[in-house]
């Protein structure tokens, strides 16, 4: 049952802990000594970059899947660092990311150098909004390596962020996402309360997917109801996507939100009433749904409110996924609103035209 660390940055002791998260969640994935390094420069790095520019924020580390499957099953976990804060924005976030940009007090690295050393980094500034950066570190052997040829690179990647409630150390919310073949699945389950109990429920729907690759929405909906009995249960909803074909299929149990943007509009997907574990519902129909180019699927648990506003900035939705979700969590709530449950966001979008 993986941990989730959600450290607040609003002085500078705290962006040691900031570190130190950093370096637990390298160990906890197995990362060289090198490497941890270089997790623990840029949660350093990005800890002291919410605290002088962004007055303060919180930086959320997680061990994920990677964003683009690059073969069948499960993939290494990577260590994921996003800093997230609602203050006065970069202006210009190319001379930000140029070295020799000052970023006084901090250890002299520069977003640049965060940049290289990371497997995957982003930043996504609006003035007067706030910023995300996002990185993500794994083995070395995987960093931008694909694996098995042609095939091994879909044109869809995958990103989320989860944050625990009240900074605990679990989260009662999980998702994955794994590529059978031609199908892709992506998975958000919502483990009954929170806390570590709700966890082990989210958990075990994680690892039934990483078993079950190959089953439809409803077929694994229908599996993960035998393998939550004895757990508190779950909310949980499945999009696949088969590759050749365009097509996504839907189907969920529980209050998981689903909203799939289609061109310049946005559709609610909905889910039956039950709980997966305790009350699943006599049938399960999917959905199913063209999959081009200008499609995004976003899946949240009640974390979120259930009002929120999908983001319309081009620039936010064609960024990195988990980019797009950490900026969806963060405009969703406020100092004013304050968190009642775990909340996870996961977003499935086409890859980019420069990554293909």
């Amino acid at each position: 049952m993986p941990r989730v660390w959600d450290v607040a940055v609003n002085d500078s002791t705290q962006v040691h802990d900031a570190r130190v998260a950093a370096q637990a969640a390298a160990s906890a994935v197995g990362l060289t000594s090198s490497r941890t390094a270089s997790v623990a420069l840029v949660a350093t790095e990005l800890a002291t970059n919410l605290l002088k520019h962004g007055h303060g924020g919180r930086v959320l580390i997680d061990m994920v899947p990677p964003p683009v499957p690059r073969r069948d099953g499960p993939q290494p976990s990577v260590v994921q660092i996003a800093a997230v804060d609602h203050g006065p924005g970069i202006a210009d976030v190319t001379a930000a990311l140029r070295d020799g940009f000052s970023t006084a007090g901090s250890l002299g690295a520069g977003l640049g150098t965060c940049r290289r050393v990371a497997d995957d980094f982003e930043l996504y500034s609006v003035p007067g909004r706030g910023t995300v950066a996002l990185a993500r570190i794994g083995p070395a052997a995987d960093r931008r390596r694909p694996v098995g040829g042609a095939a091994a690179a879909p044109a869809v990647r995958a990103g989320g962020v989860d944050v625990p409630l009240a900074r605990a150390d679990h989260s009662g919310d999980a998702w994955a996402w794994v590529r059978c073949g031609d199908l892709v699945t992506l998975m958000l389950a919502d483990g009954l309360g929170h806390g570590r109990p709700a966890a082990e429920a989210s958990s075990a729907a994680v690892r039934a997917v990483y078993d079950s690759p190959h089953l439809s929405p409803a077929e694994l909906l229908g599996r993960l109801d035998t393998v939550l009995r004895g757990t508190r249960g779950a909310a949980v909803a499945v999009a696949q996507l088969k590759l050749s074909a365009g097509r996504l299929r839907f189907c969920g149990i529980g209050n998981i939100g689903a909203r799939l943007r289609e061109g310049d509009t946005w559709r609610p997907l909905l889910s039956r009433p039950g709980i997966v574990g305790a009350h699943r519902p006599a049938t399960l129909p999917e959905a199913e749904f063209a999959w081009s180019a200008d499609r995004l699927l976003v899946l949240h648990s009640d974390g979120l409110p259930s009002r929120w506003t999908p983001p319309a900035d081009p620039a936010v939705l064609s960024a990195d996924p988990a980019v797009t979700a950490a900026v969806i969590v963060r405009d969703a709530g406020s100092p004013l609103r304050p968190e009642r449950d775990d909340t996870a966001v996961a977003v499935l979008a086409p890859v980019r035209p420069e990554e293909r």
